[in-house]
């Protein structure tokens, strides 16, 4: 039975240790969904059947139980090295967020698909642009990505990657519908200024607000009120960049 407990919290652990986490990703699909032109709706429709957007936006976490796609961990983030470019960080031999959203782009656009079909191809880059406008998925090659700055959030014990991809968002006890309902209420300025199809431009951006992560942690480790208060509007801006963009893409694609 304890051999069991310690698999069950080790697959806890790898599961919080990528992407926004369940809640983050379906806001992500959701606010994507609203923005889609009706063609494209109908298009993604075909490949996906009667799943939505927010439904397949965790798809690739899922999978990540099966030790067929091990080798797509490394795809969930990049290592962007502070006072580095990502060209002189250089991408690694496993590949990264950046390339992989890059051909996943290229390949639904060709419709030739180096991993399975469409729809798988289809679902991981859902998940991925997500990934990518969490900024502590661009991380600086020390920490991996704030998993190891342990600390406490609200009295449980975290690390600062789990406080950005889950605990911040499912602190604020909305639904995902709920959450985006909040959130999405981008200005004609703000997706005007959001249009970029660059995937590079995006994990600068995430690169750029990386630091603000670290920032205001006291030095006892303990994370509440006031961390939450002070971050919250970046990490909401994120999660609605990142549904727009997803929207402009698949728009792109499908449209």
């Amino acid at each position: 039975m304890k051999k069991y407990s310690i698999i069950i919290i080790s697959l806890v652990i790898a599961v919080k240790s990528f992407g926004w986490g369940a809640t983050g990703h379906r806001i992500v699909g959701l606010i994507a969904e609203r923005h889609l032109t009706k063609k494209a709706k109908k298009n993604i429709a075909f490949v996906l059947g009667n799943e939505t957007l927010a439904e397949v936006s965790n798809y690739m976490d899922f999978i990540k139980s099966d030790a067929t796609y091990k080798h797509m961990s490394p795809w969930h983030y990049a290592t962007i090295q502070d006072g580095k470019s990502y060209e002189e960080s250089g991408t690694p031999d496993e590949g990264d967020i950046i390339v992989t959203i890059q051909r996943l782009m290229a390949e639904l656009e060709s419709k030739t698909f180096t991993d399975e079909d469409e729809a798988f191809a289809l679902k991981c880059l859902i998940h991925l642009i997500g990934d990518i406008h969490q900024p502590l998925h661009v991380g600086n090659g020390e920490d991996r990505g704030g998993n190891d700055i342990k600390l406490e959030y609200f009295w449980q014990n975290s690390n600062l990657h789990r406080v950005w991809d889950s605990e911040m968002i499912d602190g604020q006890k909305y639904s995902y519908t709920e959450y985006a309902d909040w959130i999405d209420h981008p200005s004609s300025n703000q997706l005007s200024l959001w249009s970029s199809l660059e995937v590079l431009d995006w994990a600068n951006e995430s690169k750029s607000y990386r630091n603000q992560c670290y920032l205001n942690i006291p030095e006892d480790n303990k994370l509440s009120y006031r961390y939450n208060y002070e971050k919250i509007e970046l990490l909401n801006q994120r999660l609605l960049q990142a549904g727009i963009r997803l929207a402009n893409v698949l728009n792109e694609i499908y449209g």
